[in-house]
């Protein structure tokens, strides 16, 4: 039986709830579970003073309620499955290194920032900053996968260094900025100035968009390696055409005021 938080009611301010993680929980009953301390705006509170408790942690913890105002759930989590049936707050998964996290719903600003490794896998929509740095940083997301299967905001993968970010819908401006490396799969359209001092890693969109005049058309081709990451996203349940598996992908390179081996692949369907 998974451990199951159900939300009692939606806090005023913002949440910090980082314990909730199925590795942190692993092993602890309902009453050691409700005694956790989190923080309720500068306020320490009992854990149990907003979300019901029920079941033991055996590696999944399933938590329920509009948590739109619940920060850091998941962060720095190494192990297990964490389901979230409803809207989450920000730094969802931040800086996790294994396991999977699931979202029935939308999540705030920073999903994924800094992580190393593991999946998280959003339904809705997600906000700015997605994959990415915190701000001083120079290090992103270094490995793992973010699947967004709505819309995503600003920023996404701001100085990745490794790992997939893979948007169902649109992405804002600056997607890519400052990456080092991995890649950024956008199904809808991409923002204004995506791939803005890239120095290496890929940026893929199915749609017409305005590249930097520090990007230099390349070729036009059928890159191979793609129709495997297209594969595993239709896995996922994105909606990838059979067109966008065989067809031809215009390759721009840049940034030029970097290192000019990053690359934007534009669908040519």
């Amino acid at each position: 039986m998974a451990l199951t938080l159900k939300l009692r009611a939606a806090p005023e301010v913002p949440l910090e709830a980082e314990m909730i993680r199925p590795d942190t929980l692993a092993g602890l009953g309902e009453k050691e579970v409700a005694a956790l301390a989190a923080f309720h705006g500068n306020r320490k509170v009992a854990l149990g003073e907003f979300f019901a408790v029920s079941g033991k942690a055996n590696g999944e913890v399933r938590v329920e309620g509009d948590l739109a105002n619940v920060k850091h759930i998941g962060a720095g989590m190494a192990s297990g499955k964490l389901v979230v049936h409803g809207n989450v707050g920000s730094h969802l998964g931040a800086a996790m290194s294994g396991g999977e996290i699931e979202v029935a719903g939308n999540a705030g600003d920073w999903v994924g920032a800094e992580m190393q490794g593991g999946r998280i896998v959003v339904k809705g929509d997600a906000g700015h900053m997605a994959g990415s740095a915190y701000r001083g940083s120079r290090v992103g997301m270094t490995g793992g996968e973010i699947v967004v299967h709505g819309n995503a905001g600003n920023e996404t993968g701001n100085t990745m260094r490794n790992g997939i970010i893979a948007i169902g819908g649109d992405s804002g401006d600056y997607a890519g900025v400052n990456m080092l490396a991995g890649t950024i799969m956008v199904l809808g359209r991409l923002g204004i100035r995506f791939g803005a001092g890239m120095k290496r890693g890929s940026i893929v969109t199915m749609h017409e968009a305005e590249v930097l005049p520090t990007f230099t058309y390349a070729c036009t081709y059928r890159p191979t390696f793609l129709r495997l990451y297209l594969y595993r996203l239709r896995g996922f349940g994105l909606k990838v055409e059979d067109s966008h598996i065989t067809g031809p992908y215009k390759r721009w390179s840049g940034d030029a005021v970097e290192l000019n081996r990053g690359e934007a692949l534009i669908f040519d369907g």
